[in-house]
């Protein structure tokens, strides 16, 4: 309802939905809504009124109905990243359990520092009703419930307790969903009552908005600081991160790899940053990684580090690196910058990178390059051999060589957690700059199928054409299918390699790595299970909607790929993999894990003083 002094009366549902509609952002040249929409599952706390809202604007911000919460929150953060975080989707659950199931997915947007709305269902704040339904009742504290346990996994949370309180809310939630530096996901906590509840609204608050998300220019001090750090490298490296694509600098880092001939190796989110065939990629680096990275990793004397947090499975528990190594961090957010006592460029990584490079007058070795391309080849070689089929049992790096023969350059690939991302990633020859995500930041079983499907229905907004294809172990289908059936509901067609190999074999692999006996992880190891038996996935798969056929081979995975290629449907294709002989054994730098330090067993005792050996490398927080 429209009043004479230039404000319009709203529920607080209402405005908040009329304002993000009216969000824009500018992308290369072309106005769209940065909010791509949204995923929700309703209950009592968000139906009433935030469901109203939302069925008046249910062509400009689609609501994709969700199976589960957190498969909603993860499809939210492979819409983001397939967007590069210039764009977002939100989610909306209902007080008590439904938002709380948002959690796992909150963690993961948190670490992966993707951009997410969270507009959850909250207690009444007249509290007349008090206790309700699904209320979580803390009786020292009135105020704390189950939302308030979002509060370390959101860079951004509030509780709107008046509908003023939105005016100010909301663009600051948008603020940091935007931020290079601070970007992460935003919650906010809509009470039921509160909700309903009416305000005269400056109408110029809903006005359309373009964002632009900022460049931050590097410190000219810090440039020359770093300059002067790479003038005196003999062995120098770059680690191109995934904020190297976030800032859409990938051009940028080849131009400065190329001016300055310094080799190239990349994070797991920074998987795709260069092509495979790029004659300074060096190739993947860390505990996943490859043999040539890690080579000139622990010989490198400075290391550039680009748009990466520099998470243990990239510096191999800091033992990656020698200890004297310098590493120059260029990273738009200064608690990345600075880590291990690095030179830091707080700064835009496309900026950072041509201001460095302009004020370089450099280029490395020429045996350097000549060593690290050397052990590139090696490691080539070692793939190429690694994922011929034939070679062992069927395993990973088979079903991903064919993959990776057949696919368009353009197809996105996906995969999360187990033991596929460490496969995918030390495997995978990357066709095209930006295609690969490896959700390594969380680890979260049940991305694969959920991400995938939201990175789909960014993917059809742009390049309609490609496909988008996922690679699942049996755990995570297990642990979280149901987007499955949503990618065939919302005809947003997935192809999904379900590769099984009887359990979490991945980590039956530690288990068994650091000398304890198989327990719990394989079927067969269960001592709670009498009869072990298979699921029928490709029964299951059908019954969501999806095509689906088994395939006993690489050969036969082939075939089923090209029939997966041409349907219009999502495509389930099950392999059965080995899980023992299977493993990608080599390009694998240390990684801390505790290990007992006390036990009967000798041969836990062996493999902890084995493990233990290698934290002599461990560089100390400098």
């Amino acid at each position: 309802m429209t009043t004479t002094d230039g404000t319009i009366r709203l529920t607080t549902a209402q405005a908040i939905i009329r304002w993000l509609a009216n969000q824009f952002i500018e992308i290369d040249g072309q106005e769209m809504r940065v909010c791509g929409g949204g995923f929700g599952i309703f209950g009592h706390g968000n139906v009433t009124c935030l469901g109203e809202a939302l069925y008046g604007v249910r062509e400009e911000l689609p609501l994709y109905r969700g199976q589960n919460e957190t498969s909603m929150g993860f499809a939210a953060s492979g819409y983001a990243k397939q967007w590069l975080r210039q764009r977002f989707m939100f989610c909306t659950a209902s007080a008590g359990p439904g938002t709380a199931n948002l959690l796992t997915a909150a963690g993961l947007a948190h670490a992966n520092r993707l951009p997410m709305l969270m507009l959850c269902g909250d207690t009444f704040i007249t509290r007349l009703p008090d206790p309700v339904l699904q209320q979580m009742e803390n009786y020292n504290d009135p105020t704390f419930g189950v939302n308030d346990a979002f509060k370390p996994c959101s860079r951004f949370w509030d509780r709107i307790c008046h509908p003023a309180q939105i005016i100010q809310s909301l663009p600051a939630a948008l603020a940091t969903m935007l931020d290079p530096a601070d970007c992460g996901p935003a919650f906010i906590g809509l009470p039921q009552d509160v909700q309903g509840w009416t305000y005269d609204y400056p109408e110029v608050f809903f006005q359309k908005k373009v964002h632009r998300i900022r460049r931050q220019t590097p410190d000219q001090a810090e440039i020359a600081d770093a300059v002067a750090a790479l003038k005196s490298a003999k062995r120098p490296m770059i680690i191109a991160g995934g904020g190297v694509q976030y800032s859409r600098a990938v051009n940028e880092l080849t131009d400065f790899a190329e001016k300055h001939q310094i080799p190239v190796v990349e994070t797991i989110a920074g998987r795709a940053n260069m092509l495979a065939t790029h004659r300074l990629n060096i190739g993947p680096v860390g505990v996943t990684g490859s043999d040539s990275a890690n080579a000139i990793a622990e010989q490198a004397d400075v290391i550039l580090a680009v748009g990466t947090r520099l998470q243990d499975f990239t510096t191999g528990s800091w033992t990656a690196f020698a200890r004297d190594a310098q590493i120059v961090s260029v990273n738009a957010a200064r608690h990345d910058a600075g880590k291990h006592m690095s030179l830091p460029v707080v700064g835009d990584a496309k900026l950072s990178l041509t201001a460095l490079s302009d004020a370089l007058d450099y280029t490395a070795p020429e045996d350097w390059v000549s060593f690290a391309r050397e052990e590139r080849g090696k490691w080539d070689a070692y793939v190429a051999e690694n994922v011929k089929p034939g070679n062992r049992p069927n395993s990973y790096a088979q079903a991903i060589g064919v993959v990776n023969d057949l696919c368009d350059p353009r197809d996105r690939v996906v995969a999360a957690a187990g033991g596929l991302p460490a496969e995918v990633t030390a495997n995978w020859r990357t066709l095209e700059t930006g295609t690969v995500d490896v959700e390594f930041g969380f680890s979260c079983m049940g991305y694969e199928i959920a991400g995938a499907w939201g990175a789909r229905i960014a993917q059809a907004e742009r390049e309609p054409e490609q496909d988008t294809i996922t690679f699942c172990g049996d755990g995570s289908y297990m642990m979280l299918n149901s987007d499955l059936y949503s990618s065939v509901l919302s005809r947003k067609k997935l192809i999904v390699l379900l590769l099984d190999n009887g359990g979490f074999a991945v980590i039956n692999k530690l288990q068994n790595n650091t000398g304890n006996e198989s327990f719990n992880n394989l079927l067969e190891d269960c001592p709670t299970i009498p009869e072990p038996f298979g699921v029928d996935f490709v029964a299951h798969a059908a019954s969501m909607g999806a095509a689906a056929e088994k395939v006993a081979n690489p050969a036969e995975l082939a075939e089923a790929f090209k029939r997966a290629k041409a349907s219009d449907r999502s495509y389930v294709i099950v392999m059965d993999v080995d899980a023992y002989e299977g493993w990608t054994t080599e390009g694998h730098a240390w990684w801390e894990v505790g290990t007992p330090h006390v036990t009967e067993s000798d041969r836990v005792r062996a493999a902890h003083e084995d493990w233990e050996s290698d934290r002599s490398k461990q560089r100390r927080g400098v």
